[in-house]
């Protein structure tokens, strides 16, 4: 009796689906369309290249079972990989199943230079044409090596972990391999010293460096332009993915879904994951437990404030590097009035050089206590949501934690509004991470608190004088 494809699939597909997880299932398999059955080759239609690879090297064990107990020992599969709008023009690629006993697979995954007519199946984010892997920039900024990270107390873990990493990146304790500390202290040089490491080491191994709002916004186009399985298939080709200031996925569940994939097959495959973030998992809020659990796998490392010897020594670096000679009084001197960071202390030479190119003066103690007391004076405090919070609810004599708590209560909901607000007016957090780290609410909730705050100024005196008050503080 003979069978007809679509059936013979659905009846492979049911068994496949109690072998592997609902996750694979869905991403490698529901795609799949069965196109033909003649004799006992069924052909099926698989979106890219790279899909019928992973297939092959994941699943062919499974395949295999399944399709002979459909069409018996002579069973074989073809492929045909969509790589354009029109597909007639596309030949299948054979994989032969062996009719022996013997388990071992006759032909390994064809190797097949695929066609590249027509629209490549996977779209690279990058904009780089193609699914070659050595087309795909890293995008690392080769001057943030290993010897220009200046190592010290503050830093030598996540150093000497980074390095590691480097050379022999999936295959550490590692992986991830998750580097926070406070903004200006050297996470997003590290972390491109290791993937620059890796490219030295291994120049075959895709290295790829995205900033998480960068990665945000690809998916938002991938999922408006229906290439969500592309943009998931790209960033699973990647033997090394750094990514930058992973916090900012705060209250995005849909992105961190789909990072979650990512993540997930990454790890599975053996490939290195670097992240960074401005606090360690514990403290991430807005964060999915699964995702959080998963960055504790591997090793968290702090960067800490340089001390006064590290910041001498930053600063004897950068002066090398540039050509520049500054007597070591007045690099101490610097080094032990600019404190808080790294991007600070560089600044501050930057701003010393200015000064004394366009007036024609030698650097000097005297001018670096110029041109400090006139740095110090000008710049604003860095602002965080959590120190934002903080200088509310002391004006209103309440605790931080009250802002986290459900109540209806007219002061703390006034206090959480005036937090949104303030959080939305002086930090550069988007709107989810804001509603995440203040009552653990959504965008929307952040806008209408902005909204309500703006109409209370204008009709409210003694409202407008909370607000008033609250700002002075938060910008002394």
């Amino acid at each position: 009796m003979s069978k007809d494809h679509s059936a013979v699939w659905e009846n492979c597909l049911s068994i496949i689906k109690d072998n592997v997880p609902s996750i694979s299932f869905k991403t490698w398999f529901e795609p799949v369309v069965p196109v033909n059955l003649e004799d006992q080759v069924l052909t099926i239609q698989v979106p890219s290249p790279f899909f019928y690879e992973y297939l092959e090297e994941q699943y062919i064990d499974l395949l295999r079972k399944t399709l002979r107990k459909e069409l018996g020992s002579g069973a074989k599969l073809e492929y045909v990989v969509v790589m354009g709008n029109n597909h007639s023009n596309n030949q299948p690629y054979t994989v032969k199943y062996p009719t022996t006993n013997n388990s071992k697979i006759e032909n390994k995954p064809l190797n097949i230079p695929f066609k590249t007519e027509g629209k490549p199946s996977i779209k690279n984010p990058f904009i780089i044409p193609g699914i070659q892997k050595l087309q795909i920039d890293p995008q690392l900024k080769l001057d943030n090596t290993f010897d220009n990270f200046v190592e010290g107390e503050c830093n030598r873990l996540a150093r000497s972990a980074g390095f590691a990493v480097s050379q022999n990146p999936g295959g550490t304790a590692f992986n991830p391999l998750m580097i926070y500390g406070n903004s200006g202290l050297g996470k997003t040089h590290l972390a491109h010293a290791i993937g620059i490491e890796v490219k030295e080491r291994f120049p075959d191994k895709v290295v790829l460096y995205v900033n998480a709002n960068k990665f945000q916004t690809q998916f938002t186009e991938a999922t408006r332009n229906n290439n969500r399985n592309d943009f998931l298939n790209f960033y699973q080709m990647v033997d090394v993915l750094i990514l930058d200031d992973v916090h900012e996925f705060a209250g995005k569940e849909k992105t961190q879904e789909t990072f979650f994939h990512i993540f997930n097959h990454l790890h599975q495959s053996a490939k290195q994951l670097i992240l960074t973030s401005d606090k360690p998992p514990i403290e991430l809020k807005g964060m999915e437990q699964r995702l959080l659990s998963r960055f504790k796998w591997g090793l968290t490392a702090d960067l800490q404030i340089p001390d006064f010897e590290t910041r001498k020594e930053i600063l004897k670096r950068k002066t090398y590097k540039d050509g520049i000679v500054i007597s070591d009084e007045v690099l101490e001197y610097i080094a032990s009035h600019i404190t808080n960071n790294v991007r600070e202390l560089e600044g501050a030479l930057v701003s010393l050089l200015a000064q004394s190119t366009l007036n024609r003066k030698e650097i000097t103690i005297e001018l670096a206590s110029d041109m400090i007391n006139k740095l110090v004076k000008n710049s604003k405090r860095e602002l965080s949501i959590d120190y934002i919070s903080k200088v509310v609810c002391d004006y209103f004599n309440m605790t931080v934690d009250s802002l986290q708590t459900k109540t209806r209560k007219r002061e703390v909901v006034q206090a959480r509004q005036l937090a949104m607000y303030f959080s939305k007016n002086l930090t550069k957090s988007s709107l989810a991470s804001i509603g995440s780290q203040i009552g653990n609410k959504d965008h929307a909730t952040v806008l209408h608190a902005c909204k309500t705050v703006n109409n209370l100024k204008e009709t409210d005196k003694n409202f407008r004088l909370f607000v008033d008050e609250i700002e002075k503080k938060l910008k002394m």
